[in-house]
């Protein structure tokens, strides 16, 4: 008689859903990412600005998520080194808990190449067992011109590496460029699942629900990825501006510099409120700025981040000098 042995089976590892959410400057991560934690407040997030201020943590102020910022580079390569042991931070106190959050959320930089944090997701073994990536979701812009896809390579890369294509800020596009662009996502990112945002609402199902996707781990090393040749200037107001006065020198700036100046973000304080401004701008425009609500840790200074494709020489000098000025 044969004796049989049957072994313990192996303990499953519960893995965590990670969406990353990415697209080219300005067009409308962090306010996609926004309206998502409305609907799934359980999350964890990590955001990723290019700036040395963070200031897209500001949007989700009113979100009491655990949140975590990588600044100072874009995570297809200066700082793609701090995302595997934030991660491995972030499973270890999910597991010591009481699992505080049920998925984490990466939003990459506008001017990052999502693949590196898809190399790391899917060939790092330890982080491979403990999270499942559900897909890569880009926004893109109504309002940017198709030739950006020719001028910034990073914004092509954006599109061909993603699962969900959200076209946003449909308000402040014509009919036929939203019809140009809509062809040139098509060639792009055929398989893409599309979808559009209303005044920034979207159906979070459709967002967290996503198709699982085949990708093939590739057999080498990830190559060195070019640099981008993108700056960015950190400007830091002392004193409340009126902000008619901060609004035409930013349109100052943004008609002299259309093609280098691809993004103007910050929180600034004007002396009609003590709610803080919100400022963005980009694609050659600057948007209406909106009252954030107060918080305890507001320190009253005013911060803008200015990136630019190379660097401008004496760009913050010059906008200082239209905030003095008498003609502005």
């Amino acid at each position: 008689m044969s004796n049989y042995r049957l072994s313990r089976p192996s303990k499953v590892i519960e893995r965590i859903p990670v969406f990353i959410i990415s697209g080219f400057l300005g067009s409308g991560k962090t306010t996609l990412l926004n309206r998502l934690l409305s609907h799934a407040p359980k999350s964890a997030v990590i955001i990723n600005e290019f700036g040395s201020t963070p200031i897209d943590q500001q949007l989700l102020r009113e979100h009491k998520v655990p949140l975590s910022t990588l600044v100072g580079g874009c995570l297809c390569c200066q700082v793609i080194g701090s995302l595997t042991p934030l991660l491995k931070n972030l499973r270890m106190a999910w597991d010591s808990g009481d699992k505080p959050f049920e998925r984490v959320i990466i939003e990459t930089s506008g001017v990052a190449n999502p693949e590196p944090v898809l190399d790391i997701l899917l060939r790092e073994r330890w982080l491979a067992a403990r999270y499942s990536l559900q897909g890569v979701i880009v926004t893109v812009s109504a309002g940017m011109n198709t030739e950006h896809f020719d001028y910034f390579p990073e914004a092509q890369a954006q599109i061909a590496w993603a699962d969900t294509v959200v076209m946003t800020q449909t308000d402040l596009a014509r009919a036929e460029a939203i019809a140009e662009l809509d062809a040139r996502l098509s060639a792009l990112a055929p398989a893409a699942t599309r979808l559009t945002a209303v005044q920034g609402e979207l159906d979070h199902k459709a967002l967290l629900n996503l198709p699982n996707k085949f990708r093939r781990l590739r057999d080498n090393d990830l190559p060195e990825l070019a640099e981008h040749g993108f700056s960015s200037i950190t400007l830091q107001l002392e004193h409340p501006l009126p902000w008619e006065r901060l609004q035409k020198a930013l349109e100052y700036l943004i008609n002299r510099y259309p093609k280098q100046l691809v993004r103007v973000k910050g929180m600034v304080y004007t002396p009609e409120q003590n709610q803080p401004l919100l400022v963005q701008g980009g694609a050659g425009r600057l948007y209406p700025a909106t009252r954030l609500p107060v918080r305890d840790s507001d320190d009253g200074v005013g911060r803008l981040v200015i990136i630019t494709l190379g660097e401008v020489q004496g760009l913050a000098e010059e906008l200082m000098t239209q905030l003095r000025g008498d003609n502005v």
